[in-house]
């Protein structure tokens, strides 16, 4: 009923989730089919037709469905043969006869072999037009010649028409049906728009026909790669370089693969057997240098992006992200000039649009006006790539369960992770239902965890803006939310599509996105005062208390006791990311020190394994005359270790305007109070938030000159510092920063009420498109 009401999203999931306890089902097969092909995929059609006919071989219509799909896609001869089959069991009725219409036609002649070594010419000489005039004029006078249709396809991928590409390759596969060759160059173009799941059968085609095809096995593992089957992709591409070891784009491809299962070492390795065959590899020399980020290896990174625009100084992607290793590096000045640099490039890029964005964040010298103008221009230049914004949905205007979608790439061991993690055990599961739709494919402990809170995880990685947005709108979403704002793994781009009817943005950035579609930002009282909602092209919706709820660490780590009582002397610390430690930060954070003799500063982040950081710092610290021995610097490691290093901490500083969030409610979690300074812009007052709801509010300075004075109060009483730190744990777990069932219910009832008021604001939901199954 589903499927013929054209509800087909509801009746896919539907077909899926049966056929994942009955792989063989062939009903659920043979409409399955029947959807892909409804929705322009017949490719995708055929594996399912093929097993509906495996089980129940006798039915009639599955064959004509099945034939249909092959003259689709182009498989004229296959379809004659199914056709013949049919006609052997005595099957001839009307759609038969239409069938056999459809296939019949004049036999072509063949071409004269001069036209095709002119034909062959060209296309060596890279003379693209030329070629494409003489194929187009060869298929049209002998439309039954294969390898006219094969080369036209080609010809058109060269020149950016993929569509027509498709069209040429899908007939040249139905005129040579046993040419690998054929095969291989559909799965390519299928891949290049973004359906890998079709290319990988026709991958699979390919080398049935031709076992030793490394260059297929090549390309089906960046198939199953775009399908986040990572561990498939390996295995492929490991085959294509037993076959050819030498396989350049074997070796690129493999070490792309690991990049995604995280094995950065060996997949840095990769690329460098990449580059020793091919020295001016500029992919390989910018993926390497991706890879190094990761790793904390910042110079070397520095080097390989600094190479790749060598060999091509308009690569944008290597501009922006040598603007991203310099932000790594605290070299914010030049982390901005080259996103500058990347945008004069490509004014349209949106990852070095979006980067900016996220860099001004560390600023204090550029006013809220000027942010807001820079976001505004980015959301213009997002929805001028939109070519149709959806302005119906399918979605229940009533329902009993309010549909949830959440887009991140950071559902795993990342701070999104940690600050979701107990919301989604307390959202009551019958007033919401929840999907996810990952950004990256980043999985770990964390993400097996949550996994089960939701009735759906759909992968983004890989797929364009559009067919995202369009996945998002067949799952008919009430509410979406975006999780990442312009950070790591952004998708803000599909929210410009507007697939869901309301959208959110929440968490994960601490800005105005710039994105008109996206309806409201949550915040809360304390970190988003009125006079700042100028400033956002979102409405603000503010919860109840807070817009965060911390997750308790899983780790079996207590409070020590207060460290200075032992040590003699109190050390402040701080580890949030080094790159919020601007100039002004450290002056204070000197006059601090300064102020209480022989106190000293523990800094503990990522960007501190490299050397040339650390003696950056110390020399930062030494022009206000505080002396290295008196810092402590110190690269981050595991999670269990960071946390038990607060054992060494008696009050952590907050840097400022880009407070801590994760780690301040970490070292609260941990016994350390953070002294931090009220801003007067939402990023700037998240620590007073933080610490308003944890019920410290002495700890919330109200200027500089009061954030030393009360740094100085709070150590020299180290028997209340004491005090507070043998209840802090206790009294932040009662408190609305982590009470996950009571922060559960305000989001909830705010969703809620986001929904009511798009449903009283609108004019009702269309109804779907209705489309009939095949008779």
């Amino acid at each position: 009923m589903l499927h013929r009401d054209g509800r087909l999203q509801d009746a896919e999931r539907l077909y899926r989730g049966i056929l994942q306890t009955r792989p063989d089902h062939p009903e659920a097969n043979h409409n399955l089919g029947v959807l892909a092909v409804q929705v322009g995929r017949p490719v995708a059609a055929l594996p399912h037709f093929e097993a509906a006919l495996k089980a129940t071989p006798n039915q009639a219509q599955y064959w004509v469905n099945y034939i249909d799909a092959l003259i689709r896609t182009g498989q004229f001869n296959n379809a004659k043969q199914c056709l013949e089959q049919a006609r052997q069991r005595g099957w001839n009725d009307a759609a038969f006869i239409s069938l056999a219409d459809r296939l019949a036609g004049p036999e072509a002649n063949e071409p004269d072999p001069l036209e095709i070594s002119a034909l062959q010419a060209l296309f060596n000489a890279g003379q693209y037009l030329e070629a494409t005039t003489l194929a187009c004029s060869l298929t049209v006078r002998y439309p039954g010649h294969g390898f006219s249709q094969k080369i036209l396809g080609v010809l058109y991928r060269k020149m950016g028409q993929i569509a027509d590409a498709l069209a040429s390759m899908q007939r040249a596969v139905g005129l040579l049906p046993d040419d690998a060759e054929a095969h291989a160059n559909l799965g390519n173009t299928l891949l290049a728009l973004s359906r890998p799941e079709e290319a990988e059968f026709c991958y699979r085609r390919a080398l049935e026909l031709k076992a030793d095809y490394a260059e297929v096995y090549s390309n089906l593992g960046n198939a199953l790669k775009e399908q986040g089957r990572t561990d498939e992709a390996e295995t492929s591409l490991r085959r294509a370089l037993a076959i050819r070891p030498n396989l350049t784009e074997a070796q690129h491809n493999l070490a792309n693969a690991l990049q995604d299962k995280g094995e950065l070492d060996d997949a840095a390795d990769c690329y460098r057997r990449v580059l020793a065959l091919v020295p001016d590899f500029i992919e390989a020399h910018f993926c390497l240098g991706n890879v190094l980020v990761k790793l904390g290896r910042l110079n070397e990174a520095e080097t390989c992006y600094r190479r790749t625009l060598e060999i091509k100084p308009d690569h944008v992607a290597a501009r922006t992200n040598l603007s991203l290793a310099f932000y790594e590096l605290g070299r914010l000045t030049e982390a901005e000039a080259n996103c500058r640099l990347a945008l004069e490039i490509d004014p349209d890029f949106f990852d070095a649009r979006s980067h900016l964005l996220f860099l001004l964040n560390y600023s204090s010298c550029h006013p809220p006006a000027y942010c807001f103008e820079e976001a505004s221009q980015c959301g213009h230049k997002v929805a001028n790539k939109v070519t149709t914004r959806f302005t119906e949905w399918t979605c229940e205007k009533q329902p009993q369960r309010l549909r949830i979608g959440f887009v991140s790439g950071d559902l795993a061991d990342h701070p999104v992770g940690y600050f979701i993690e107990s919301l989604l055990a307390q959202l009551d599961p019958d007033a919401v239902e929840l999907i996810a739709y990952a950004a990256s494919l980043r999985c770990d402990e964390l993400t097996a965890r949550i996994k089960p809170r939701f009735t759906h995880w759909r992968s983004l990685h890989g797929l364009s803006d559009e067919v995202a947005a369009r996945l998002i709108h067949r799952d008919a979403v009430h509410v979406l939310i975006d999780l990442s704002g312009h950070t790591q793994h952004s998708r803000l781009p599909v929210f410009a599509w507007k697939p869901a009817p309301v959208q959110v943005s929440w968490l994960g950035y601490f800005a105005t996105t710039g994105i008109a579609e996206i309806d409201y930002l949550v915040a809360d009282a304390w970190t988003l005062p009125n006079s700042e909602e100028t400033f956002f092209t979102e409405k603000i919706w503010r919860l109840p208390e807070t817009r965060l709820c911390f997750t308790p660490p899983e780790v079996g780590i207590e409070v020590s006791e207060l460290p200075a009582l032992k040590n003699g002397y109190i050390t402040f610390g701080c580890f949030n990311n080094l790159n919020k430690m601007s100039d002004v930060v450290v002056a204070l954070w000197a006059s601090v020190l300064a102020s209480v003799p022989n106190s000293r500063l523990f800094l503990k982040a990522r960007q501190l394994n490299e050397a040339s950081v650390r003696q950056n710092t110390t020399e930062r610290f030494a022009a206000h005359g505080i002396a290295a021995d008196r810092l402590i610097l110190e690269a981050w490691d595991s999670r269990e270790n960071y946390l038990a290093a607060y054992h060494r901490v008696d009050m952590a500083l907050d840097p400022f305007p880009y407070p801590g969030g994760t780690t301040s409610c970490e070292g609260l979690w941990m016994g350390v109070p953070v002294l931090t300074l009220a801003g007067e812009r939402f990023l700037s007052r998240q620590g007073v938030g933080i610490l308003m709801n944890a019920g410290l509010p002495e700890w919330i300075a109200t200027d500089c000159v009061d954030y030393v004075a009360r740094a100085v109060r709070h150590a020299t009483d180290l028997q209340a510092l004491s005090d507070l730190r043998k209840g802090l744990r206790q009294q932040v777990l009662q408190s609305p920063l982590f009470d996950a069932p009571r922060f559960a219910k305000n989001l909830e009832a705010a969703l809620r009420s986001m929904w009511v008021r798009w449903c009283n604001n609108s004019n009702g939901l269309a109804s779907p498109e209705i489309t009939q199954l095949p008779p």
